[in-house]
């Protein structure tokens, strides 16, 4: 006979509007079933949240704090406000900051036209940047014989190194360092191509945002966008698997 598990349901407003939620859900799953943008960038169907990039802050009515979407669990009666002047101005200056830690210079990037950093600037209305570019100078590891990782162009959002360990489970990516120094890594930061622990999967390359890891022999990596909702498929049949057990 099968037990039959009771769901809490959750009602709450966002932006207003009432909605229904089930008990668990983040402030970023509620909003993605009712049609309300959020905008993100470490965020991923499939990884685990991270709630890294902090693009997805929001307001809380009774809270002065901001409060990640993609991490913050929805509760009864909870006031969400996803849209207004305080969080476009929050939004701007991390867009901005993002920018200017790293080399991002779209005309010239692999990832031009395809780079979900660049479609968030256009949806946000970033046109020109008030910050001084640092203008870095990381090693471009291309030892590998299928993918080259440029740390010129990473924005640390994590998915790489989450979808290795994760998804993938070998655990060869990896970030080092701390605040704009810090680089995604292989094993103990040796040459990607000298890697015991790679598997060649290309995951990595699927859920990077950027133009930081890139597949040998591709003007662009627009195709890699075509294949990128495998990674929620892999973790629906993972998490099948784990129940059946």
């Amino acid at each position: 006979m099968t037990e039959i598990q009771s769901v809490q349901i959750i009602t709450l407003t966002i932006d207003g509007k009432p909605v229904g939620a089930s008990g668990g859900e983040t402030i970023l799953d509620v909003a993605k079933q009712n049609q309300v943008f959020i905008p993100t960038l470490c965020h991923l169907e499939g990884l685990i949240p991270y709630g890294a990039c902090r693009l997805c802050l929001v307001e809380i009515k009774g809270n002065n704090k901001l409060v990640p979407a993609c991490i913050t669990k929805v509760a009864e009666g909870m006031e969400v406000i996803t849209n207004n002047e305080r969080l476009q101005r929050f939004r701007r200056w991390i867009l901005e900051l993002l920018f200017t830690e790293r080399n991002h210079v779209c005309s010239v990037c692999v990832a031009n036209g395809f780079c979900e950093l660049q479609s968030l600037a256009e949806v946000l209305g970033m046109d020109h940047v008030r910050l001084p570019y640092l203008h870095p100078k990381f090693v471009v590891d291309a030892t590998h014989d299928r993918f080259v990782s440029d740390n010129n162009r990473c924005i640390l959002c994590g998915r790489c190194v989450r979808v290795c360990s994760d998804i993938e489970g070998a655990h060869t990516l990896d970030i080092m360092g701390r605040g704009i120094k810090a680089r995604i890594v292989s094993d103990l930061d040796d040459d990607w191509g000298n890697s015991p622990t790679c598997t060649r999967c290309s995951k990595c390359v699927q859920v990077c945002p950027t133009g930081a890891i890139k597949e040998k022999g591709r003007r662009s990596v627009g195709e890699k966008f075509k294949h990128r909702d495998v990674i929620a498929h892999l973790a629906e049949m993972r998490e099948a698997a784990r129940e059946e057990d």
